[in-house]
């Protein structure tokens, strides 16, 4: 018999009067992250039974756009990973990694 462990990552949302994000901020304890402030969010979770992703993007007010750029840029670069991980697709992974660097030359996210 195998003892199962939980972890919990939570998210903290401030909404104004008309449900705008406010404020962010997430917690995970096993990470050593204790109500941590974002300016955004993305989260998506997969459905195996519909075969569909559903997903939760969010992001405060403040969030400046030359910053939500680089957050995308990120984000993409972080996928392309995961996916490679996951696939061992090397062919998808690196014309991926090229539309990153065309995304970042683009916004010019490039120093």
């Amino acid at each position: 018999m195998s003892n199962k462990i939980t972890s919990e990552i939570k998210f903290s949302i401030e909404l104004d009067e008309n449900r705008v994000p406010e404020k962010l901020s997430w917690t995970a304890l096993d990470g050593g992250i204790a109500n941590k402030e974002a300016k955004a969010i993305m989260l998506s979770v997969w459905d195996s039974n519909t075969k569909e992703m559903f997903s939760i993007d969010l992001w405060t007010k403040e969030m400046p756009v030359d910053e939500m750029k680089i957050f995308f840029h990120q984000t993409l670069l972080a996928m392309t990973e995961t996916f490679l991980k996951a696939t061992n697709d090397d062919k998808m992974a690196d014309t991926m990694k090229d539309f990153c660097d065309y995304f970042a030359e683009k916004l010019e996210l490039k120093r």
